[in-house]
């Protein structure tokens, strides 16, 4: 699975969102929607519509759940969807955009924290 994290150039950077891309659909095998196009192409509203359809704790789908319910400035969801990624029973090592890897939980709680700085700032 290889997520690309908007957020992190350089590690953590950019007000971008983390996208999450589940490889497994490149292999013919099954896999949780992430909405990595979507998200991508910057349809949010259809990439929650996905996500929101899959019901799984794979961390990958609610680490974009939660990218995409801050891109509509539903920061309350956005939290709730990170943690739920940080205590998922699911753990996954992940390939960032820049080519680092990193545990699943250490993503959500990364975007956490800056949903929380961004919050912080706009007060």
């Amino acid at each position: 699975m290889k997520i690309w994290i908007g957020l992190m150039a350089a590690a953590i950077a950019t007000s971008s969102p983390a996208l999450a891309k589940n490889e497994a659909a490149n292999e013919g095998l099954s896999f949780t929607p992430v909405a990595y196009d979507a998200l991508s192409a910057g349809k949010t509203r259809e990439a929650v519509a996905i996500l929101e359809a899959t019901r799984t704790d794979d961390p990958s789908r609610l680490i974009n759940l939660g990218a995409a319910y801050a891109r509509l400035g539903r920061q309350d969801d956005a939290r709730r969807a990170y943690l739920a990624a940080m205590v998922s029973a699911e753990r996954a090592d992940v390939e960032l955009s820049n080519g680092l890897m990193m545990d699943s939980r250490e993503v959500a709680r990364l975007a956490l924290a800056r949903l929380s700085s961004t919050q912080l700032a706009a007060r």
